[in-house]
C-alpha cells in the first residue's frame, strides 16, 4: 500500500493548527514469530492542542483496518473516518486526546515494521524504519518534522525476546508467554526518529563515562546487537571503541552533552540503507558484520558511519529540520561530520579525506551534473519529493560545502557557531537562517552571498589551469578559469608538480588563492619554471570538477602512478574520471590509466573504487567494438595483479574481486572455479564464504555454473547472505528462462522481501547479456506507472532506477526513454525525475562511446 502522498502545504496548514503535547503507543507484537500473522495490533493514545477550537484536521495511517477511533471521549465510526490512510478529526477541542486501536501491517519491504526469520535457526527479528514517513505504518500520528513530542512506548513481545527503543525501559512484567516492556518517555523527537527493535538478539554492552565542565560526570548505557546466528562474525569491541572515540570528540566540539540517555546500535537485516540515527537506537543494515575478510577501506566505511549516526544526535535529532526543505541541516552535516570525525577523535583510520574525495564527492558530481540536480536547500513539495531528496546533493555536496565553509569561516568560528545554534534551538526545529546567523555571529562573515552562491543553487563548476611560459619555459602568468552556470567562489590550494631525481613526482611548490568569476589570475614566484603538472584544488578544499592544461594531462597520461601523495594522486585520478564520463578524455584512455597505475595505488579505498569506474568505463563509455579487447585487457590486469599482490593482502582481496567482475575467457573462469574446487590456489588468498560467492556469480553469467551448483552452494551457506547470493547468480544465469523467472519474481509479485527484490535485480542485466534483456525494454516503460501506483516508494524506485535498460546503450533505448517521458508529462514528478537521471545516464554513455570512437 503506497500510502497518501503527503504535500508541503498540507504539513503547514497542520503545523499551523496542532500542537503535540505526547504520544503513548501500544504495540502487541506477541504474534511476531507466526508467520500466518499478518497484522500487529498497534495502540495510540495522542494528546494534542489545537489553535481554533471547531477546526478539522487529519492524523495519519497506513493500515490494514482500524478496530476504533475515539476523539475527546466520543467514538467515531471507523468506516467514515478511516480511509487506509488518514484518519479524519472533525471539531476538534482546544485540547484533545485521540485514541486509535489499529491492525497494522509488518513489513518485508523494510518500510514500517519489518519482520525477518533467520533461515540459519528459524528465528524472528523485528525493526523499524520510518524516514521519511513510515511510522504512520506503525502507530497513528502527525507525520510531519516539525510536530515533535515525547513518546512512550509498551511494546508486548514473546518472552524470550528483548525489546529496544528509543529510551531506557523502565519495567518489564510477565504476561503469560509474554512478556510487557515498558519504556521511559523520550524527550522531544519527530516521529521519524522513533524505533523499536526486538528480537533475539546477541547483546554486547559496555558504558561511556565522562566528567562534564559543572563537574557531574555523564553516564551513557552503550549496547551493540546482531542476529545470533551472526554473534560469531560480531567485533562488537571494534564497535564500541570507534564509538567512544566519537562520543568524545563530538562532546569536545560541540560542548551539548548528549541528550538521549542511552546509545544503542542495532544491527538489523534486510535494511534498505546504511544506517538510521534513531535517538539511542540506532539502526545499521548488518552487511556491517563482516561475516568474511574484507579491506581496511570496509572497516573505514563503516566506522565513518558510526560517527555520521552519532553526529545525528545533535544535527537532526536534537535540532531538526522544519521541513524535508532543509533536510541538507541534518545530512549534510553528518556526512561532512563522519569523516571529519574519523580524523578528529582519533580513529585508526587516517585516510577518511582520501575516501572522501575519491568516492563521496564522485557521488556529489554525478548528481549534480542530472537535469533533475537541485540547490543543497531544496524545494520539497510533498513526501515522495523527500524520499528522492536523500542523494548525492542532499549528502556529498552538502558535505563538501561544509567543508569549504569551515575553512571560510574558521573552525573555531564554525563549532561556537554549532554551540550556539544547539543552544538556542535544543528539541526544537529550524531553517536555513537560524544555523547561518549563528555562524554569522561567531565569524564576523556575512553568509548570505556565500549560501546564495553555495547552498541555494545548483550544478557544479570545472576549473582549469591556464598557464602561459616565456621563450625559456618560465611562467609569466598562471590563471584559473571557471565554468558552469553559475560562477562562483571558491578557495583553492594549486599544487605545482615536478619530477624528482627518483622519477617521483612531487609537489615542489603551492599557491593559494581566491577564485572568483571567469578567469582569476593567481601570484607565483617570479621566474618560476613551468611545472610538469597544475593540480587546482590540491588539498580538495572546494567542490570543483579539476581539468588539466595539455602538458599536465600529459605528465598523468605518462605519469600518474608516480605521484607520491595519496590525496593529490585520488584528485587525480577523481579527475581523470570525470573526464572520461564528461566524454572529454575516450574511455580506452582512462583504462589505459588504470591498466598501468592502478597496480601501484596504495591506498586501498581507491583502488577498490578504480575497479568500479574501469568496469563501468567498459561497460557504457568504451566504444562496443573494442569492448570484447578492453575486457580481455582488464582480465589480464587483474590476474596479473592478483598474483603480484602480496600475499592475504587487501590488495590481494581486491584484486581477487576485481577479476570475478572481469572474468570471462576460458582461462580465467578456469582459474575461478579451480579456486572454488580446491585444485588450484594462490599463496595468501583465502578463498572464504563471501568470496566463493563473487567467484559463482561471474560462473553463472558466463554460462559455466548450473542452476543445481548455485543450489548446492547455497546448501553449503544456508544463510540469509547466502539466500540472497544464490538469488542473484539465478537470474545472472545467461538463459531466457531465468531472465523471465527473475522479472516476475519482482515485477508479476509482491511476495519477494526487499533484500530478494534487490538480488533478482541484481542478477538480472549482465553485461555480456546485452541480446537476453533487450526483448524487455517495451515491456519495462509499459509498466512503470503501474509500479509507481501499487508498490511501496521503495520496491518501486528499485524496480524503476533497477530494470531501467541501462545497458542497452543504443539510441532506440533513448528514444524510448524520451517517448515514454513525452507521453507521460503527468505521472508522478518523483518517478519523472528517476526515469530523467536514468535518461540522462544513457544520453552519456552515447557521447562517451562516440568520443572513444574517435
Amino acid at each position: 500500500m503506497p500510502g497518501k502522498n503527503l504535500s508541503r502545504e498540507e504539513a503547514q496548514k497542520r503545523a499551523g493548527l496542532i500542537e503535540v503535547e505526547s504520544y503513548r503507543v501500544h504495540l502487541d507484537l506477541a504474534s511476531a514469530p507466526d508467520p500466518a500473522s499478518a497484522t500487529f495490533r498497534s495502540t495510540t493514545t495522542l494528546t494534542f492542542r489545537a489553535a481554533t477550537p471547531g477546526a478539522d484536521s487529519f492524523a495519519d495511517l497506513l493500515a490494514p483496518g482500524v478496530r476504533s477511533v475515539t476523539l475527546n471521549g466520543r467514538t467515531l465510526d471507523p468506516a467514515e473516518v478511516f480511509d487506509g490512510t488518514r484518519v479524519a478529526l472533525p471539531d476538534l477541542a482546544a485540547h484533545n486526546v485521540l485514541v486509535v486501536d489499529a491492525d497494522c501491517a509488518y513489513s518485508r519491504t523494510g518500510e514500517g515494521l519489518h519482520r525477518f526469520t533467520d533461515p540459519v535457526d528459524g528465528e524472528t527479528y523485528l525493526y523499524t524504519h520510518f524516514e521519511p514517513a513510515d511510522a504512520r505504518r506503525v502507530f497513528a500520528n502527525f507525520e510531519q518534522p516539525d510536530l515533535k513530542a515525547p513518546f512512550s512506548f509498551t511494546v508486548t513481545a514473546p518472552a524470550a525476546w528483548d525489546v529496544y527503543a528509543n529510551a531506557v525501559h523502565e519495567s518489564v512484567q510477565e504476561q503469560g508467554a509474554a512478556r510487557v516492556w515498558r519504556f521511559a518517555p523520550t524527550r522531544p523527537i519527530s516521529t521519524y526518529l522513533t524505533a523499536v527493535v526486538a528480537g533475539p538478539y546477541h547483546v554486547v554492552r559496555d558504558h561511556y563515562r565522562r566528567e562534564l565542565p559543572d563537574g557531574t560526570t555523564l553516564e551513557i548505557p552503550l549496547a551493540a546487537t546482531c542476529r545470533r546466528s551472526l554473534a560469531e562474525h560480531f567485533d562488537a569491541d571494534e564497535i564500541l571503541t570507534v564509538t567512544k572515540q566519537g562520543l568524545d570528540f563530538f562532546h569536545q566540539e560541540f560542548d551539548y552533552p548528549y541528550p538521549f540517555g542511552k546509545y544503542d546500535q542495532c544491527f538489523v537485516p534486510e535494511y534498505n540503507i546504511g544506517a538510521m540515527e534513531n535517538p539511542g537506537c540506532v539502526t545499521f543494515r548488518e552487511e556491517f558484520v563482516f561475516r568474511s575478510k574484507v579491506t581496511e577501506a570496509a572497516y573505514e566505511g563503516r566506522a565513518n558511519v558510526i560517527l555520521h549516526e552519532m553526529a545525528h544526535m545533535w544535527f537532526g535529532d536534537l535540532v531538526t529540520m522544519k521541513w524535508w526543505d532543509d533536510l541538507w541541516l541534518k545530512e549534510s552535516f553528518a556526512d561532512f561530520m563522519g569523516s571529519f570525525g574519523l580524523i578528529g577523535a582519533g580513529t585508526r583510520y587516517r585516510a577518511a579525506w582520501i575516501t572522501f574525495a575519491n568516492r563521496r564527492k564522485a557521488w556529489a558530481y554525478q548528481q549534480d551534473q542530472y537535469p533533475t540536480t537541485h540547490p543543497i536547500t531544496a524545494d520539497i513539495r510533498d513526501l515522495e519529493d523527500a524520499k528522492l531528496n536523500f542523494d548525492g546533493i542532499t549528502y556529498a555536496k552538502g558535505a563538501s560545502v561544509l567543508k569549504q565553509l569551515v575553512a571560510y569561516v574558521g573552525r573555531d568560528a564554525f563549532f561556537e557557531g554549532a554551540r550556539r545554534y544547539f543552544q538556542r534551538h535544543a528539541y526544537g526545529n529550524t531553517v536555513l537562517g537560524d544555523l547561518l546567523g549563528a555562524l554569522e555571529e561567531t565569524s564576523g562573515r556575512d553568509l548570505k552571498s556565500w549560501s546564495a552562491s553555495w547552498l541555494e543553487t545548483s550544478g557544479v563548476n570545472s576549473l582549469t589551469p591556464q598557464v602561459t611560459c616565456d621563450a625559456e619555459g618560465r611562467i609569466t602568468e598562471l590563471a584559473v578559469l571557471q565554468d558552469g552556470d553559475t560562477l562562483r567562489p571558491h578557495r583553492v590550494a594549486i599544487g605545482l608538480y615536478d619530477l624528482d631525481g627518483t622519477g617521483a613526482l612531487v609537489r615542489t611548490g603551492r599557491v593559494e588563492a581566491d577564485v572568483a568569476g571567469a578567469r582569476t589570475v593567481v601570484e607565483v614566484p617570479a621566474g618560476r619554471p613551468r611545472p610538469a603538472l597544475v593540480l587546482v584544488n590540491d588539498e580538495d578544499l572546494t567542490y570543483c570538477k579539476v581539468r588539466f592544461d595539455e602538458v599536465s594531462l600529459a605528465t598523468l597520461r605518462s605519469g600518474l602512478g608516480a605521484m607520491t601523495d595519496p590525496l593529490a594522486r585520488a584528485l587525480a585520478w577523481s579527475a581523470a574520471w570525470n573526464l572520461t564520463r564528461d566524454a572529454l578524455m575516450p574511455a580506452r584512455d582512462y583504462l589505459d590509466l588504470v591498466l598501468r597505475f592502478a597496480g601501484q595505488e596504495s591506498d586501498i579505498g581507491v583502488l577498490q573504487s578504480l575497479h568500479q569506474q574501469a568496469r563501468a568505463a567498459l561497460d557504457y563509455y568504451a566504444d562496443p567494438a573494442w569492448r570484447a579487447e578492453g575486457g580481455r585487457l582488464l582480465a589480464e590486469c587483474a590476474l596479473r595483479e592478483l598474483r603480484a599482490a602480496e600475499p592475504g593482502s587487501d590488495h590481494q582481496l581486491a584484486w581477487a574481486r576485481f577479476l570475478a567482475t572481469v572474468a570471462e575467457g576460458a582461462e580465467h573462469l578456469q582459474l575461478l572455479t579451480g579456486l572454488l574446487d580446491g585444485t588450484a590456489r594462490i599463496d595468501g588468498l583465502a578463498v572464504d564464504q563471501e568470496l566463493r560467492w563473487e567467484f559463482w556469480l561471474a560462473l553463472a553469467a558466463a554460462g559455466s555454473a548450473t542452476a543445481g551448483e548455485i543450489e548446492g552452494e547455497l546448501r553449503r551457506d544456508n544463510t540469509a547472505s547466502g539466500k540472497q547470493r544464490a538469488v542473484k547468480c539465478l537470474a545472472a544465469l545467461p538463459t531466457p528462462g531465468a531472465k523471465a523467472a527473475a522479472w516476475a519474481a519482482v515485477v508479476d509479485s509482491d511476495e519477494l522481501p526487499n533484500a530478494l527484490v534487490e538480488a533478482q535485480i541484481a542478477g538480472f542485466a549482465q553485461p555480456g547479456q546485452r541480446e537476453l534483456t533487450a526483448g524487455y525494454t517495451d515491456t519495462y516503460f509499459a509498466l512503470l506507472e503501474q509500479v509507481w501506483a501499487q508498490r511501496s516508494i521503495e520496491i518501486a524506485m528499485r524496480i524503476v532506477g533497477g530494470f531501467f535498460p541501462r545497458l542497452q546503450t543504443e539510441r532506440s533505448t533513448l528514444d524510448a526513454t524520451d517517448a515514454w517521458l513525452d507521453a507521460h508529462p503527468h505521472a508522478a514528478p518523483a518517478l519523472r525525475r528517476l526515469v530523467l537521471e536514468c535518461r540522462d545516464n544513457l544520453a552519456r554513455a552515447l557521447r562517451a562511446q562516440d568520443r572513444d570512437r574517435g
